[in-house]
C-alpha cells in the first residue's frame, strides 16, 4: 500500500483499518495536539524538501482526496443541497473537525464563503500574518466535489493564523475560479 512507485492515488477509506479493533481503549479522537503535530511535521520537512509552493499543493491535494472520501462514507449524497450543508455541519462537529457556517450562498453559480470556527489546523495559532488552511482547501473542495460530481476550488480568505479568529474560505465551481 505505501512501498509501491505509482502515479495515481491509491487510497480509500478502508485502508484507515478498523479503529474500534485496533483501539478499543483509546477509541476513535485523537487530540488536536496530535494531529498538528503530525501535520506540521510533515508540512515542515516538506518545506524544506520540496519548498512552499510544492508543499502547499501536495496538502491541497491530499486534503482533497480526504474530503471525497469523507464525504463518500460519512455523508448522503442524495440530500438536496441544503439538508447536505445541514448535515456536513452536524458532521464536522461531531468529529470535532470545526463547526461549519454559511455566510453566502450563491447556488446559482455555485459560489459560497464558508466559515469555520474552532478549526482543528489552525484556532489558536500565534498570528503569522500568513493563511495556513490549505489542508481545509482541498477537503472543502473535495466534499464540494463529490457531492456535485463537478470540481470546485477552495481558497482560504481570512484565518487565524492571518489574525483572524475565523477561518472563511471562497468556495466556488471550478470554471469560477477568477
Amino acid at each position: 500500500m505505501f512501498n509501491e512507485e505509482r502515479d495515481y492515488n491509491k487510497f480509500r477509506w478502508e485502508d484507515l483499518g478498523d479503529i474500534k479493533e485496533g483501539r478499543p481503549n483509546l477509541g476513535l479522537k485523537v487530540p488536536v495536539l496530535a494531529y498538528r503535530l503530525l501535520q506540521y511535521t510533515l508540512r515542515d520537512v516538506m518545506i524544506t524538501e520540496l519548498g512552499v509552493d510544492k508543499a502547499n499543493d501536495i496538502i491541497i491535494k491530499a486534503g482533497k482526496l480526504a474530503g471525497a472520501q469523507f464525504c463518500e462514507n460519512l455523508l448522503n449524497r442524495e440530500l438536496d443541497f441544503n439538508k447536505f450543508l445541514s448535515q456536513l455541519q452536524q458532521v464536522l462537529k461531531e468529529q470535532d473537525i470545526g463547526i461549519l457556517r454559511i455566510e453566502k450562498a450563491d447556488m446559482e453559480n455555485m459560489k459560497f464563503t464558508l466559515t469555520v470556527v474552532e478549526d482543528l489546523d489552525c484556532s489558536g495559532l500565534p498570528p503569522t500574518n500568513e493563511v495556513v488552511c490549505q489542508y481545509d482547501e482541498g477537503f472543502i473542495a473535495g466534499i464540494m466535489e463529490s457531492y456535485t460530481g463537478e470540481p470546485f476550488y477552495a481558497k482560504e480568505i481570512d484565518c487565524w493564523a492571518s489574525g483572524d479568529r475565523v477561518c472563511r474560505f471562497d468556495v466556488r465551481h471550478q470554471k469560477e475560479t477568477k
